[in-house]
């Protein structure tokens, strides 16, 4: 945008949120980060860098309206049915509605919920109005904003936090940036023009990011492009549920047996309060000056409670064996994650990850990803991210399972330079803007997944049996935005006149399909469905039986939809479907 000042990154995240901005015109600007104002207390404000991603929902008699920020982090283990942590993670469950408002999950009846989408938009529009507070002369709706998602995000979670976003405030032809791919820019602004000797043409950058919600995979080549070095993004990995969130949970699974050695049997209520409590108690004892013990404190429920409070104190070494073994464990290259079920029926909710051992994730992660005969992907640099990695043992583990499947030689360097775990992401999104403008490095790849199709096919109905479904793929991995195809096969069948469910899937393993490839089967895990489309197209002149024969183009524009055009092949007739698959702009 011509009249933008500066660029923006904003770091939407499960757990915490914050502001990046650098001047867009200034090549020697510095990245700078907002100082968010927030209500630390009921009754007091102070500005902090990070915006804790929990939203306290007061009750309604008293007046008060939605709080977000640390205050509410502080509810979420005095009040939990009243607080809403981890909606991020709620963008991208398909089988809830997210645009119903079902936060806090399984909260009393008398609590007025909120959607995903809104409260999404709530962290937002606070981060927009701290700005314009602090830059009344340039406000943010007039800025270059670049704002991050998982790169697991599928389309439709990418499009519910673009229209959260567009709800606060952001300017139209804001962007959205892969998570992963930030915490690299901001490596590459701390390294300024040195970065080109960190690295060499072949090597394989792993980006590993660990946020409170998420687990993130991504792979990124260093390519030779006219004689200059060039980043590609090769692969990155499926939407793991696993993240500090879980690793909350096993601490309060720790401290709960500590609690019950002191007498404590804790109810329900006081289990999810301590849960909430220990993630304090975490971030503490993981910090690189972290105390050697730290207490867990919670609200008591009788008499026999003296100060209405019952504490424990968790040690550095129980939160880094906790945390080491169950989240990082040593496994072989050939592992995969567990598939557990324990029930027939299972409660509503997040679907975390049956196995929460990242390593096994990570493993099954370079298999799927090796190439040139290669069993699995061998990175060769590491790049660390995610507040988890504060602790320096579990970044150990990491590098543990890498001499464990690939031997001393295949351990992958760490990249040099100072961490900024807690801001990398909003800091390189700003600084990806600045770069964009200034002609400076770019991480290229094009879209992170394959798109498909679903194709109901003919055949005899079978009574009770729904009829097989193919997947016809109409966009390959890698395809740039800007440009368009034609999907060869023969023609097929769109059902026009009558509302219908368009089926869409995606995968970020089948790298080689192209369009006009008909899949008859597919592994599972290979391909994962999004959100369905639901629409009744315009009835043709020349339809027979319900349906028109069509060929069909694909065509990712520069705003990053992915456009399906159905051409009738007996008439001059057309159709549109489309949904974002934006990666980056």
């Amino acid at each position: 945008m011509s009249t933008a000042t500066y660029s923006i990154g904003i770091d939407l995240g499960t757990t915490n949120s914050a502001l990046a901005f650098v001047a867009l015109d200034d090549p020697s600007a510095r990245v700078q980060l907002l100082d968010i104002p927030q209500h630390v207390t009921a009754t007091s404000t102070e500005a902090r860098p990070l915006l804790p991603s929990f939203t306290y929902l007061p009750p309604e008699d008293t007046g008060s309206t939605a709080l977000v920020g640390l205050f509410a982090r502080t509810q979420s283990a005095d009040v939990p049915t009243r607080t809403i942590a981890a909606a991020k993670s709620w963008l991208c469950h398909t089988r809830v509605d997210r645009h119903q408002p079902i936060l806090p999950w399984n909260a009393p009846a008398e609590v007025h919920k909120r959607s995903p989408v809104e409260v999404s938009a709530l962290y937002l529009r606070h981060l927009v109005a701290a700005w314009n507070q602090q830059f009344p002369d340039t406000p943010f709706a007039h800025q270059h904003v670049t704002l991050t998602v998982p790169a697991s995000f599928d389309a439709s979670a990418r499009d519910l936090t673009r229209e959260a976003a567009a709800s606060a405030g952001f300017p139209g032809d804001f962007v959205l940036l892969e998570e992963p791919q930030a915490a690299l820019y901001a490596w590459l602004a701390a390294r300024g023009d040195t970065w080109r000797k960190d690295l060499r043409v072949g090597d394989l950058i792993l980006v590993c990011d660990i946020g409170g919600g998420t687990t993130d995979l991504t792979l990124i080549a260093v390519r030779e492009q006219d004689g200059d070095l060039e980043l590609a993004r090769l692969a990155v990995g499926n939407h793991i549920l696993v993240g500090g969130d879980n690793m909350d949970l096993a601490l309060a699974f720790t401290a709960q047996h500590l609690f019950k050695e002191k007498g404590h049997d804790l109810d329900p209520w006081q289990s999810v309060s301590l849960w909430h409590a220990c993630r304090a108690a975490k971030e503490s004892l993981l910090a690189a000056d972290g105390p050697a013990s730290h207490p867990v404190t919670i609200l008591g429920r009788g008499s026999r409670v003296i100060g209405g409070a019952i504490s424990v104190d968790l040690t550095r070494d129980q939160v880094q064996a906790t945390l080491g073994d169950g989240f990082f464990p040593a496994c072989a290259l050939s592992d995969k994650p567990a598939k557990r079920p324990t029930s027939g029926f299972k409660q509503l909710g997040l679907p975390y990850e049956s196995d929460t051992a990242i390593t096994r994730h990570l493993a099954r992660f370079l298999t799927d990803h090796g190439d040139d005969g290669q069993p699995a992907a061998r990175p060769t640099r590491l790049l660390f991210n995610g507040g988890v990695f504060k602790a320096a043992a579990l970044k150990q583990r990491v590098r543990d399972s890498f001499r464990t499947w690939f031997g001393d030689d295949g351990v992958p360097a760490v990249l040099a330079g100072e961490e900024d775990l807690d801001f990398a992401v909003a800091r390189g999104a700003a600084f990806y803007g600045q770069a964009k403008r200034q002609g400076g490095v770019r991480i290229r790849g094009g879209t992170a997944r394959a798109y498909y199709i679903g194709i109901e096919t003919a055949g005899l109905a079978v009574p009770g049996a729904p009829r097989p479904l193919h997947a016809l793929c109409v966009v390959p991995h890698g395809m740039e935005e800007g440009t368009a195809t034609s999907v060869p096969g023969e023609e097929i069948g769109l059902v026009v006149g009558e509302p219908v469910h368009f089926r869409f899937f995606s995968s970020a393993t089948r790298t080689t399909d192209r369009p006009g490839d008909l899949l008859t089967r597919w592994a599972d895990g290979e391909l994962e469905e999004t959100d369905p489309l639901e629409m009744s197209l315009a009835a043709a002149e020349n339809a027979e039986g319900g349906y028109v024969p069509v060929t069909i183009e694909t065509r990712i524009t520069e705003l990053g939809t992915l456009e399906l055009w159905c051409a009738s092949t007996v008439s001059a007739e057309k159709w549109k479907l489309e949904f974002s698959v934006r990666e980056q702009e």
